[in-house]
């Protein structure tokens, strides 16, 4: 049994809870080491405070499972089953007086959970989703080394972007070459659907890529990450293609001088709202305050979006071995969209970022 699943099984009996049903993929992988995305079907972790875990998964992904890193039971469904009645028998099988069920209820669909409650009616369900958080918080050196790679293939996906670029390209045609080109080289899967946006385009801060064609004079913004072992990567940079005007310039400037303050000050002990109010303030002073309409960066891990949020008011401190973003961003409609992004391990006295793609503006 792997530390997580140890630390999970040890921390359910000094809750006195019987038992945790999680179907997350994510968490799942984090605790089982088996990866799947089930899509419509039942993907399920079982773990008890007495007794042996279990993994539920459609028939289909078993052999895939029993072949994984998983060394506990497997059980399975067909499409033609109903895979909540077996759920509850395998449940009652490992505990036949489950009165306690801690469950995801950030993830369990509403319909998911009526399934479960059906067959669990006089059980009370608790929510694991804050001690799920807490085990990711900090990472082991392992998970930093495949972050740290992760954060590589991110700097290679930049790399074939901006080689990419020439006047008249779309913006989905050098989406289409980053990932085509990654997947020549190994790299299977992307943290999330890149993101490259250009003009006008980089003015919303979670655009989609269209089929407006690269200009000269403007700014081209590319959001992205791959997935390496089970670890994500994630970076934004807002490169120059000519000259873009003076104001875009501004905003630039801006952006990157709260990038590089708000990097500087990650260490332990300072809190998320700090963070956020040293890249905030920047930006205010300069004028754009409005404009920067986002936190200023999110947690990273096994999933590219995890606990805590780097955001305004928090209080919550910051502690060696965490990982997250710092991702400053400006964007005025008409003119420019500007985002900047490292993200990072937090280091005794510091912190060490995971991509190296150069920040200081740049002009292809």
């Amino acid at each position: 049994m792997n530390k997580q699943l140890n630390a999970l099984q040890l921390w359910l009996a000094n809750q006195n809870i019987d038992g945790a049903f999680i179907n997350e993929p994510n968490t799942i992988a984090y605790l089982s080491g088996y990866e799947s995305e089930p899509h419509e079907r039942i993907l399920a972790l079982a773990v008890f405070a007495k007794g042996e875990p279990f993994l539920f998964t459609p028939e289909l992904e078993k052999e895939d499972a029993l072949k994984s890193d998983w060394t506990h039971n497997v059980y399975s469904y067909l499409d033609n089953e109903d895979p909540w009645a077996l759920i509850a028998k395998h449940l009652r099988s490992h505990n036949n007086n489950l009165s306690k069920i801690a469950i995801e209820k950030d993830f369990l669909t509403v319909g998911r959970f009526e399934k479960l409650h059906s067959f669990f009616q006089t059980a009370s369900f608790l929510d694991i989703t804050p001690k799920i958080q807490a085990m990711k918080l900090i990472k082991t050196p392992d998970e930093i080394k495949k972050m740290m790679e992760a954060g590589k293939w991110a700097d290679r996906a930049l790399e074939i972007g901006f080689n990419t670029i020439k006047e008249g390209i779309s913006e989905e045609e050098i989406v289409a070459e980053i990932e085509y080109q990654l997947k020549k080289e190994g790299i299977k899967e992307m943290s999330f659907e890149t993101m490259v946006l250009t003009g006008d385009n980089a003015a919303s801060p979670h655009g989609i890529p269209g089929k407006r064609h690269v200009q000269l004079n403007e700014f081209i913004l590319f959001d992205l990450g791959v997935v390496y072992n089970g670890y994500t990567s994630d970076v934004t940079r807002t490169i120059a293609f000519g000259e873009p005007s003076k104001k875009a310039k501004e905003i630039y400037a801006v952006v990157l001088q709260a990038c590089n303050a708000a990097l500087n000050a990650v260490k332990p002990g300072i809190t998320a709202g700090e963070l956020d109010k040293i890249a905030r303030d920047i930006i205010t002073d300069a004028g754009y305050g409005s404009y920067f309409t986002h936190r200023l960066g999110h947690g990273l891990g096994s999933s590219v979006h995890e606990f805590p949020s780097i955001m305004q008011d928090s209080d919550f401190v910051i502690q060696e071995g965490m990982c997250f973003s710092i991702e400053p961003g400006i964007y005025v409609p008409g003119i420019a969209g500007v985002r900047i992004e490292d993200c990072v391990v937090v280091t005794k006295n510091g912190c060490e970022v995971f991509t190296h793609t150069p920040k200081t503006y740049t002009s292809l």
